[in-house]
């Protein structure tokens, strides 16, 4: 059976299982749950010491009304880290190289932050639409053009996201085909190559 280059783009699936649904939830597992004992084990405390040390260094730039997303932002650079380090070892899957998962995550994160710009500081949020110093007969092209380009920015970001964390391997693989094929015929440049 002959494999494409580009079917490592595919999820792939176990006995009719995709392998996408245990790889987002395996990280999960890693993590012990926290005990209400007044001593913690080892692992424990380290990981709690880990996550606070952390937050910490997210939240340092922020003002205070933006600690409130300490959960969430915390919760997901954990998710992505671990989800990202198990991709190192040998035959496992990363979750991140497909393009479902990082539109899953990119969309409403992205939605979130223009529904928030847009409920606490509209003046400012709806600036970005038109530049500043535009002639009045671009102003409603401009807004147009630029509105598209605010919805347009999840989906490119998703795709310049996958496009990157794959195409480090599809190089390696084009690399080590053109060697193995010219073997036969120019040892010198295949072993070069």
């Amino acid at each position: 059976m002959t494999l494409s280059f580009f079917d490592q783009f595919m999820s792939p699936t176990y006995l009719g299982i995709p392998l996408i649904a245990i790889a987002l939830v395996f990280p999960w597992i890693l993590y012990p749950s926290p005990s209400n004992r007044w001593l913690n084990n080892r692992l424990t405390t380290l990981q709690s010491w880990l996550i606070n040390r952390f937050t910490q260094q997210l939240l340092l730039p922020l003002n205070p009304g933006g600690h409130k997303w300490a959960l969430i932002l915390t919760s997901l650079m954990i998710f992505l880290l671990s989800m990202n380090l198990l991709g190192l070892l040998p035959y496992t899957f990363t979750p991140t190289t497909q393009l479902s998962l990082n539109m899953g995550l990119a969309v409403p994160f992205w939605l979130a932050t223009v529904i928030i710009g847009m409920r606490n500081q509209p003046t400012a949020a709806l600036g970005h639409l038109l530049p500043e110093g535009t002639p009045v007969p671009l102003i409603p092209v401009l807004i147009i053009i630029e509105t598209i380009s605010l919805f347009i920015r999840p989906l490119a970001l998703g795709v310049r996201l996958t496009a990157n964390l794959t195409a480090g391997h599809l190089l390696i693989q084009l690399i080590a085909t053109a060697a193995f094929v010219l073997l036969p015929m120019m040892t010198t440049v295949a072993i070069l190559t």
